[in-house]
Parts: structure tokens; C-alpha cells; sequence
């Protein structure tokens, strides 16, 4: 499972000309999941990413996380994540966990954010999602669960 988080002034999520999620100041998430993963490690790669300090603090360190900085948080599934691509001139999908499973999983895991924090946002899966974004920072980092 992966995740890649990017701190931004603002992000949305365009699905047919309309806008399905959309924060201010926070993470936007991209969640890739794969052919192992769970519910258990999902819900460790969400704790650690509503835990995860990367907002500047009074010093001006990054000591804060998205709730300490009164932040949102908009989660994106990006299956593309998980492609293996250290061989060849094209990805390879296969590490993916499959789109039905996938899908349970996501709305399990956005369920499990949104009992935590009150401020989370998503994109619809495996639609052709359109993703706007101002990088903080920029300010970018991958997590991993395995």
C-alpha cells in the first residue's frame, strides 16, 4: 500500500465538468493499493497519515499535523501507484489489486479517515478524474505500508 501525500494551499477533484472533492490548506492523498494489502495495513498507512507532521509549526519546522494546522484532507485512488516500473519502457499493472477489491477496500478506508477527522474529501474511484493542485512547498512525500 502507498500513499503519495503532497501539502497544498488547495486541491480538487473534477469528474465530468463538476467538482466531487475539494480542500483548502491540507494533504491531497493519492492511495494506491495493492494485491496484499488489507484493512489492517490501511488503517495504519490512515493513522500515520493523519499523524504525519509536515505543516510548519510557530518555529517555522515542520512539528504540525493536518489537524494541529486546521487542514483537510482529500483522498484520490491512483492505482498507478503500485505499477512496477524498474524494467522496460512500460508499466506493469500487475502488483495492482484488482478494481472490485480495490474499490471496498477505498470506501473502507475513506470510512475509517472520516471517523477520525471530520474534514476529508474524495474523488470518485476509477473515474477519469481531472486533479487541480497547488503543491506547498512544494512539499511532497511517499508513504509506505507493507
Amino acid at each position: 500500500m502507498r500513499a503519495l501525500l503532497q501539502r497544498v494551499v488547495e486541491a480538487k477533484v473534477i469528474v465530468n465538468n463538476e467538482v466531487t472533492g475539494q480542500i483548502g490548506h491540507g494533504i491531497l492523498v493519492f492511495l494506491g493499493l495493492g494485491k496484499d494489502d488489507n484493512l489492517e495495513k490501511g488503517k495504519k498507512l490512515i493513522d500515520k497519515i493523519l499523524k504525519y507532521r509536515f505543516f510548519d509549526d510557530e518555529q517555522g519546522k515542520m512539528g504540525w499535523n493536518v489537524s494541529q494546522a486546521n487542514g483537510s484532507v482529500l483522498i484520490v485512488s491512483q492505482f498507478t501507484l503500485m505499477a512496477q516500473t524498474q524494467k522496460g519502457l512500460r508499466p506493469d499493472f500487475g502488483p495492482a489489486m484488482p478494481p472490485s477489491e480495490a474499490k471496498a477496500l477505498y470506501e473502507e478506508l475513506v470510512d475509517y479517515a472520516q471517523s477520525l477527522f471530520p474534514n476529508i474529501e474524495t474523488g470518485i474511484f476509477a473515474a477519469d478524474m481531472k486533479v487541480h493542485l497547488i503543491n506547498d512547498g512544494p512539499v511532497t512525500f511517499n508513504l509506505e505500508i507493507e
